[in-house]
């Protein structure tokens, strides 16, 4: 993957225009940081991001939930951006900014209008900004890595409480992984979500068009909780399959009733907005039904539905009212092999095998965005 970015690099880089530049560590990837990159490429004809190494993020922030590799495929399948930069630096060094400046001919390093703050108490971007290339951006509210995080470890606190009062990792983990209750009343404390959603956000998100007389419509559903690459990579998959990828996202009901009720993290319209600034996603549908009926294939006028191998929900056959039966009669039905072994299961354990160093990094996190909180200003922009 690194060397066809390289490659690409060097194509972009006889392309004219203004060329912008955004980093993060992009861990667990959110629609904070797709707006965030949605409103750098405003700012320039060609987006570069940069994502900071595994060990850079240890040094400054502690583990990462997410790899390297995996917060490649992310950052590479949001549709603002252009070329990705793998294993940038944490803070803006000279020995890089010149790099970015002759190399890459950035024109101006982005950054949203939170501080960036080194362990030593500097700024990370005070070199770029002495060097009158810097360009300032409206953090996307409501949301952080921290703050998800942040909501996995309050479910494991309350279920602790709950369910046992010295419970092991294991069944920590079974608690998230597992349950098929048909309970749909939610404890609000484990949803907590400040983010507000309007209908502009939504439409900056949409691609805005539909699909030609003749498109071959792919439908693929899902919750899409914690959106990660195993999600990117199947919906890749999908959308080679027709013109058009319809992508169809359940309701946090539906979701609490098939997969426990701590689920989902988070809120349907924080799903809806990730999958929706993925470049292979065409349309979503906000709400779907659980069940593909003939009435919603003829509606959207639907040429195939399909479904991963690795998925939260894979014995679907073996329910008593198979969703997808009525496609399966139909024989518009087709299971697709998942690329990666990657579920929102997968990236909760991850949480909760170490969930002591994730509560120091989000003690630590907390502070500082409390204080962003309390001393915000208005930042025009969006």
């Amino acid at each position: 993957m690194e060397k066809q970015m390289a490659a690409k690099v060097l194509t972009t880089c006889l392309i004219g225009g203004i060329r912008v530049y955004m980093d993060g560590c992009f861990d667990m990837m959110h629609y904070g940081h797709c707006n965030a990159l949605r409103q750098a490429r405003a700012l320039g004809d060609h987006l570069f991001v940069g994502v900071v190494s595994d060990s850079e993020i240890i040094a400054n922030k502690g583990p990462p939930v997410t790899p390297l590799h995996e917060r490649l495929t992310m950052v590479s399948a949001v549709k603002w951006v252009d070329e990705v930069i793998p294993d940038a630096p944490y803070a803006i060094t000279e020995e890089f900014m010149n790099k970015l400046f002759n190399e890459y001919k950035i024109d101006y390093i982005i950054h949203g209008d939170d501080p960036c703050v080194l362990p030593d108490g500097t700024d990370a971007y005070a070199l770029a900004k002495q060097a009158g290339r810097y360009k300032q951006i409206k953090r996307t509210e409501g949301v952080s890595s921290t703050d998800i995080v942040g909501r996995m470890l309050l479910c494991v606190r309350e279920r602790s409480v709950t369910d046992n009062p010295t419970p092991k990792h294991s069944s920590l983990q079974r608690q998230f992984s597992h349950g098929h209750s048909h309970n749909f009343e939610h404890n609000t404390a484990t949803r907590i979500s400040h983010f507000l959603p309007t209908s502009r956000r939504i439409v900056q998100f949409s691609n805005g068009r539909g699909p030609g007389p003749d498109a071959r419509i792919v439908y693929i559903d899902g919750a899409f909780d914690l959106f990660h690459a195993g999600h990117v990579e199947i919906l890749r998959i999908a959308r080679d399959l027709g013109d058009f990828l319809l992508v169809g996202i359940h309701t946090d009901q539906t979701v609490s009733a098939t997969r426990g009720a701590h689920r989902p993290i988070m809120n349907l319209h924080e799903r809806s907005l990730s999958v929706l600034a993925c470049r292979y996603v065409d349309e979503v549908i906000i709400g779907a039904p659980w069940e593909v009926s003939k009435d919603m294939l003829t509606t959207f006028n639907i040429s195939l539905v399909v479904h991963g191998t690795i998925a939260e929900n894979h014995d679907f056959e073996k329910e008593q009212s198979n969703p997808y039966a009525v496609p399966i009669s139909m024989g518009v039905f087709k299971i697709l092999e998942s690329p990666l072994d990657i579920t929102t299961t997968t990236i909760i354990r991850r949480i909760l095998s170490n969930h002591e160093a994730y509560q120091k990094r989000n003690e630590k996190k907390g502070a500082s965005e409390k204080r962003y909180y309390e001393d915000k200003t208005h930042v025009t922009g969006d």
